[in-house]
C-alpha cells in the first residue's frame, strides 16, 4: 500500500474522515455514540463535535460525504429556525 491510498479521499485528513464516518451511522442508544467516539477515535467528544462542526461548512467535507453533510446543515437549519 502507498501513501496515497492511506490519505482519505478529498484531502481530508483521517480524523476527519473518520468523523463523518461515525456521523453516518446510526447508535443503539444513548452514551454508545459518546463511548465510541472516546474508545474508537481516541478523542473526546467535545472535540468531536467542535470537528463535526467545522466540517458542516468544509467543502471538503461535501464532496467526501454529501448525503450525512446535506443532512447535518438541514438539522443545523432546523434548529436555528426554532430559536
Amino acid at each position: 500500500m502507498t501513501d496515497a491510498d492511506e490519505r482519505p479521499p478529498a484531502g481530508l485528513s483521517p480524523d476527519e474522515a473518520a468523523v463523518l464516518a461515525y456521523e453516518a451511522r446510526t447508535w443503539p442508544g444513548p452514551g454508545a455514540k459518546e463511548r465510541a467516539i472516546r474508545e474508537g477515535l481516541g478523542m473526546p467528544p467535545v472535540r468531536y463535535y467542535q470537528l463535526l462542526n467545522a466540517l458542516m461548512d468544509d467543502p471538503r467535507a461535501l464532496r467526501h460525504a454529501p448525503g450525512t453533510v446535506n443532512r447535518l446543515r438541514r438539522i443545523r437549519e432546523a434548529q436555528r429556525a426554532r430559536r
